[in-house]
């Protein structure tokens, strides 16, 4: 065929090159994760994730104004939990005046439109730093799962939109389901950690909240026993699929980068939004990279967030947010 048929023509110019490109990020593709710490006035850098901060509640709220000033209009909330209200029960994430909870009123009352995401796990309130109780060695699914449910009425209450499960208990999506059903939260969402990996990527957000396993003796030193193994793929579609049937309303693959494979495969499979996390050490590498002269941190940081939105996901939640809507 050649040369009737040149496939460089569609590449001569920016101009042809934006009017067939395939795949198009915008604002709208955006979930932003925000740490929250008590305190005023507070702004803290976390070390391993340059230029990106912990906040108090008044910084908070300067924070999703300008957010939304930018066509940023949903984020995912993390709390810093103080090491005196830690314990084995998740005590402080069912307070009703707990960080959390304060945290989703203060953004509904500055951005009322604002779509608020909730993280809803144990490890940030754990003295163990695990996502679920811890005895005799073990980590318990079902007692964790009903403080989890708990955890989500809370925040329903407090006013989420929907609450992101990240602990990867099994059944915990019924369980939180049927909670929120009971409490009359009809329309509140779960968007479901589906294949959350046992990765060694989230190491700059333990630092950020503080959350990594503790070295105790009969604590277990890793997340292995209920995140993922890595090395599977079909796994992660028969975790995604059974949360759907148990409720789940968005599903989430993490980390991002290294599992694209898993994304396209859950999208081929479902038909509800899927999200990917974009962690904190994609983060951190092209941040170190990039401050080295390494590599070109804007270019790789487009084309990373292109990929996850080519590989199918509808939702990226991205570190990178506000950076990479500065430059659209």
């Amino acid at each position: 065929m050649y040369p009737l048929i040149r496939n460089r023509r569609l590449r001569t110019s920016e101009a042809i090159r934006s009017l067939v490109r395939e795949t198009i990020l915008t604002p709208s593709d955006f979930l932003v994760p925000l740490f929250v710490v008590e305190g005023k006035g507070v702004k803290e850098e976390i070390a391993s994730m340059p230029n990106y901060y912990r906040l108090s509640l008044d910084i908070l709220e300067k924070e999703v104004k300008e957010l939304w000033s930018m066509g940023l209009c949903s984020v995912l909330l993390f709390v810093k939990v103080p090491d005196h209200l830690k314990d084995n029960k998740g005590t402080e994430a069912v307070n009703a005046s707990g960080l959390m909870q304060r945290a989703i009123k203060t953004v509904k009352n500055a951005c009322p439109d604002m779509l608020v995401m909730t993280d809803v796990a144990l490890d940030p309130y754990s003295s163990f730093g695990h996502d679920g109780i811890v005895s005799n060695g073990q980590i318990l699914n079902d007692e964790s799962a009903e403080i989890l449910a708990e955890m989500s009425v809370s925040h329903a209450q407090a006013g989420a939109d929907f609450v992101a499960p990240s602990d990867m208990m099994d059944g915990r999506i019924l369980t939180i389901r049927e909670a929120l059903e009971d409490e009359g939260f009809i329309n509140t969402g779960i968007m479901s950690y589906s294949a959350k990996y046992a990765s060694a990527f989230y190491g700059p957000f333990r630092d950020a909240l503080d959350s990594a396993p503790v070295n105790q003796e009969n604590v277990p030193k890793n997340k292995n026993t209920y995140q993922m193994d890595y090395a599977n793929r079909f796994e992660a579609i028969r975790e995604t699929q059974m949360d759907i049937e148990e409720g789940a309303d968005i599903v989430m693959v993490k980390p991002g980068l290294c599992y694209l494979d898993i994304v396209r495969e859950i999208k081929n499979e479902v038909d509800v939004p899927v999200a990917v996390y974009q962690v904190s050490g994609e983060y951190a590498m092209l941040k170190a990279a990039a401050e080295k002269g390494w590599l070109d941190h804007d270019a790789v940081m487009i084309e990373q967030l292109m990929a996850m939105k080519r590989a199918g996901a509808n939702i990226i939640a991205s570190y990178f947010s506000k950076d990479a809507v500065k430059l659209m």
